[in-house]
C-alpha cells in the first residue's frame, strides 16, 4: 500500500519507518525543502532522527500534492496548531474514500475542538478516520524498541486497516471504538508531564511526581467522562502509559520544557533551540474551553496555564493547589 506521512518531525519520521519496514511505500512530506532533501540525498532526518537510517522505501518531498497523489492512506502528523489549515489543503488532493490516520495531539484553540472533529469538519467522512496514541517515543519506535499503540475510530474497519499497517513484532497496535477518550488523553497528558517537569525543575522529588501523574489521571477521567468517552481508556496506552511515558522519560519534550520553564526559559526560546513544537503548553490554554463547556474542575492544568500564559509565579502555582478543598479521590466521575 502506498502511505502519505504528512510531517516529517521525530514522530512523523518514526512512523514512515515502521509504514516501510512493514512493506508499505511510504511518501514523506516535510515543510521544508531542506529536509526533504536532506531525506532523499543521505536517508537521514537531519533535524530529527539524525541517527536512525531510513528506509529506501521512504522518499521525501516538500511538495504536498506530489506526496498525496497516489495515496491510499493519509498519516498525518502535523503539529496541532496546522491540523485545520493541513486537512483544508489534503481535501483537495485526496479522494473521499482514502483513510486518514491523526497522529498529532491536542485541542484547537478557540474552538475546543478535538483533531478527528475538525478533519470530519474539513474533508469529511468520519467512518475512514482514525486518531493512534500510545507511550510511543519516536526516538524509540524509529529503532525496533519494544512499544505499543491504540489506534482508535468509530468504524471498526477503519482502525483494523490501520493496525495492520502499523503492526510489528517490536511494534503492537491495539484497537478501540473510543475516539474521543484516546484523544482527550493525549492532550491532557502533555499537560500533566508539564507540571512534573515543573516539579523537578524546582527541585521536588518523586513523591510529588507520583501525586502529579495520578492526580492528572484523576483531571483526565473527569474530562473523558463528562465528554462520553470511557473513562476506562484513560488506564490503557493512551492514558496511563501515554502518561507515565511523557511524564518519565527524559525523550519527553514536555516533561523537558517544564523543568527549563523552571529554571528560566521562555516557551519560543525552548521551541526554537529544540525545534519542536510543546504541544501541552498550548494545550494547557485550549482546554480552558472544554473546562467550561463540560463545567468540571482541572486544577493542574489550571496552574500550568497560568504559569506559562498569565505570569502565575511557581509559589502561587503550588498555593493554590494546596488551597484546594480536600475531595473524595474519584469524585465527578
Amino acid at each position: 500500500m502506498t502511505v502519505a506521512v504528512i510531517g516529517a518531525g521525530s514522530w512523523g519520521t518514526a512512523l514512515a519507518q515502521v509504514l516501510a519496514k512493514n512493506g508499505s511505500r511510504v511518501s514523506l512530506w516535510a515543510r521544508r525543502s531542506a529536509v526533504a532533501c536532506a531525506i532523499e540525498a543521505s536517508r537521514r532526518n537531519p533535524d530529527y532522527l539524525p541517527s536512525v537510517e531510513l528506509s529506501s522505501s521512504i522518499r521525501a518531498s516538500s511538495d504536498l500534492e506530489e506526496v498525496a497523489q497516489d495515496a491510499e492512506a493519509v498519516v498525518m502528523v502535523t503539529p496541532s496548531k496546522v491540523m485545520r489549515s493541513t486537512a483544508r489543503e489534503l481535501s483537495r488532493l485526496v479522494g473521499p474514500d482514502v483513510p486518514v490516520l491523526v497522529c498529532f495531539k491536542g485541542v484547537e484553540e478557540g474552538t475546543g475542538c478535538l483533531p478527528l472533529e475538525v478533519l470530519e469538519q474539513e474533508m469529511g467522512g468520519a467512518d475512514r478516520l482514525a486518531v493512534l496514541s500510545g507511550p510511543n517515543h519516536a526516538e524509540e519506535v524509529a529503532v525496533g524498541i519494544p512499544a505499543a499503540t491504540v489506534v482508535a475510530s468509530s468504524c471498526a474497519q477503519t482502525a483494523d486497516l490501520f493496525q495492520r499497517l502499523f503492526s510489528a513484532p517490536q511494534f503492537r497496535v491495539y484497537t478501540s471504538s473510543d475516539a474521543v477518550g484516546v484523544e482527550l488523553c493525549a492532550a491532557a497528558k502533555n499537560v500533566i508531564a508539564i507540571a512534573v517537569g515543573l516539579s523537578y525543575g524546582v527541585g521536588y522529588g518523586d513523591n510529588t511526581a507520583a501525586m502529579l501523574i495520578t492526580r492528572g489521571m484523576a483531571e483526565m477521567s473527569r474530562l473523558v467522562s463528562k465528554a462520553e468517552g470511557d473513562p476506562l481508556t484513560c488506564m490503557g496506552l493512551a492514558g496511563a502509559g501515554d502518561l507515565i511515558a511523557t511524564c518519565m522519560s527524559r525523550h519527553s519534550r514536555n516533561r523537558r520544557f517544564g523543568e527549563a520553564f523552571a529554571q528560566g526559559m521562555t516557551l519560543d526560546r525552548f521551541s526554537e533551540e529544540t525545534h519542536m513544537v510543546v504541544e501541552g503548553a498550548l494545550a494547557c490554554r485550549n482546554l480552558a474551553v472544554l473546562e467550561r463547556r463540560y463545567r468540571i474542575e482541572l486544577p493542574i492544568t489550571d496552574v500550568v496555564r497560568g504559569l506559562i500564559w498569565e505570569g502565575l509565579t511557581i509559589d502561587e502555582a503550588r498555593d493554590a493547589l494546596n488551597a484546594r478543598s480536600l475531595k473524595p479521590e474519584f469524585y465527578g466521575i
